[in-house]
């Protein structure tokens, strides 16, 4: 099977991650019930403008987390079964002094 004609542009969706999880959160303090509509406006305006990037065959999973910052830790952990020659992630993390979150978009190549 042949691959995708041009490789899936990770830096290019990284910038989009940092655009957007700066632009929604940069000045946002933790609140729950807001936290969580932005984590899924978020996901929603990542998912659109990595579509925007008009890249043929790859199905696209956005996945963003918010949580609040208070001293405490936690792990976030995640398994594909996906072909490494041509699948791949882009992820990236935000911090600002009251929360933080971490927004993943997985790339899977479709045949």
């Amino acid at each position: 099977p042949s691959g995708p004609p041009k490789p899936f542009p990770v830096a290019a969706v990284d910038d989009i991650l940092k655009d957007v999880l700066g632009s929604y959160l940069r000045e946002q303090p933790y609140e729950p019930a807001r936290c969580r509509d932005m984590a899924k406006d978020m996901a929603e305006v990542i998912k659109a403008r990595v579509k925007d990037l008009m890249i043929p065959r790859y199905k696209i999973v956005v996945v963003t987390h918010i949580g609040q910052l208070n001293e405490q830790s936690m792990q976030i952990g995640s398994r594909c079964l996906w072909d490494p020659a041509n699948d791949t992630f882009s992820s990236y993390v935000f911090k600002n002094t009251s929360l933080f979150a971490l927004a993943n978009v997985y790339a899977v190549y479709f045949e």
